[in-house]
């Protein structure tokens, strides 16, 4: 785990470390606490964590009270001595469920479980975004050094330009000689040109997701000890790898979805109470007070005896449902089989490339020493030269695309295995977001009117003043 490494070491030695360089932990650090993905999933996990309260709430005890006022617009027989009124009326009905066919109970515990799963799918968010920070940060420190490559080819370049026209003007070399420097002096600063683009846009992404722009960028740790085969890393992926846990509960829950419609053909018992209370507003009541009250007690049943097919279709679709979870169960398998194997060949195949490039670029530096030397006694050319450059120049870029490839490949394997979450890496930026503090202030919430303060965005946006639109005032 990331907490255990020290960070001194460097997979990469592309960026100049110091001691006011962006280390990766802290991009990290900023992606977790200010990231609009991770921020939405937490706000979505406590919606989740509010159904559990919803379903407790169909099994606790409901109160309502009516007020009336009310007059008589016909009366006939006895009730003329009573009076038309107005009469003010008032009622306090009290129900408590005595048995509901198991439908509150396995509402709750369908709660319970979708809650388990939001928090794996909440890992999940963490562990994907986390990734994509990490290729952010990658993508920054490769760009950077392709950037400083070609712009040191391009010196090398004029510099080759110069000496070429210097000597075709004493005739030592031909015009040929001048156009070859020349062309390949253009396609370098178009090289150059196209690097710089795309180290623009590497930028802008990691603005986009670690939420402010990069500075200096040190070079990242060495990544955690990694499985020695496939199938090891496949095996700790099927256990721990939050998208399959995810809809695992999502399963389980839509069994407990099943049950609660099957429930929906038995019977209901409440207990039941109220009392009512009347008297007359004005004194027109014949003579006769009237005024008074009553209460009651007792059971109250509901049968179910024909619903027009109504609880067939619910289980019906409840069963569909579960259906599909399970079939996306099997479905989210194959995924965290595939992606596993793949980050893990993926990664081995980086290392592969790391080691052949490395031994490439020092064989280009001597082809090229050796194709300068030989050009100094006659015996290769400019264009000779030119090609040795270049083919340096190449083989330093594969080895710097390789070695953020490598690492990059690596942390999405220990995302697979569910190792690349906030506890897994250490952050030491502020205390981590605990999920269940929410749901225990939540979950059994008795009070109707409790709430939450509106809502103000956590994540940081990242539009710079020079970037903010003026608002021009209409014409008038």
């Amino acid at each position: 785990m990331f907490r255990k490494i020290a960070l001194g070491s460097s997979l990469l030695t592309l960026a100049a470390g110091s001691a006011s360089a962006d280390t990766l932990r802290e991009a990290l650090v900023s992606t977790y606490a200010n990231n609009p993905t991770i921020t939405a999933q937490r706000e979505s996990l406590r919606a989740t964590d509010a159904n559990v309260a919803i379903a407790r709430a169909a099994g606790r005890p409901q109160v309502n009270a009516t007020v009336g006022l009310n007059r008589d617009l016909t009366q006939s027989g006895s009730l003329r001595r009573l009076g038309k009124g107005p009469y003010v009326s008032g009622g306090v009905d009290l129900s408590y469920p005595l048995f509901n066919g198991g439908s509150v109970r396995n509402s709750i515990e369908a709660a319970r479980i979708r809650v388990e799963g939001g928090r794996a799918t909440l890992r999940a968010v963490e562990g994907d975004t986390f990734t994509e920070a990490v290729a952010a940060y990658m993508d920054v420190i490769r760009d950077r050094a392709i950037v400083e490559l070609n712009q040191n080819n391009v010196r090398v370049l004029t510099t080759n330009l110069e000496a070429t026209r210097d000597r075709f003007e004493i005739g030592d070399l031909t015009r040929t000689d001048v156009a070859q420097s020349e062309a390949r002096l253009q396609l370098g600063n178009s090289n150059l040109a196209t690097a710089q683009g795309r180290l623009r846009g590497s930028e802008e992404n990691y603005r986009r997701v670690v939420g402010r722009a990069p500075g200096v960028l040190a070079p990242p740790p060495p990544l955690p000890p990694l499985p020695a085969t496939p199938e090891q890393a496949v095996q700790i992926a099927l256990a721990n790898n939050p998208d399959l846990i995810a809809i695992q509960r999502e399963a389980t829950a839509a069994g407990r979805d099943v049950r609660v419609a099957q429930a929906s053909r038995l019977p209901t018992v409440s207990a039941v109470a109220s009392g009512d209370y009347v008297n007359t507003v004005s004194g027109d009541t014949g003579g006769t007070p009237r005024s008074g009250s009553a209460t009651s007690v007792g059971v109250s049943t509901r049968i179910p005896l024909y619903q027009g097919g109504l609880p067939s279709a619910r289980i019906r679709q409840a069963q569909a449902f579960e259906g599909q979870r399970l079939e996306q169960l099997v479905g989210t398998e194959r995924a965290v089989v595939a992606n596993t194997q793949s980050a893990f060949a993926t990664y081995q195949a980086a290392q592969s490339a790391i080691q052949s490039n490395t031994v490439a670029v020092q064989a280009n530096e001597l082809a090229l020493e050796g194709a300068r030397a030989e050009r100094s006694v006659g015996t290769r050319t400019v264009l000779d030269v030119l090609n040795a450059e270049q083919e340096l120049l190449n083989s330093q870029v594969a080895l710097v695309t390789a070695k953020r490839d490598s690492y990059v490949a690596g942390f999405q394997l220990l995302n697979a295995m569910g190792q690349a979450e906030a506890d897994d890496l250490g952050l030491d930026g502020g205390p981590l977001y605990d999920p269940l503090g929410n749901y225990r202030r939540v979950a059994g919430n008795w009070n109707d009117w409790a709430g939450e303060p509106q809502h103000t965005a956590v994540a940081t946006r990242t539009v710079t003043p020079a970037e903010t639109p003026v608002v021009t005032p209409p014409a008038q």
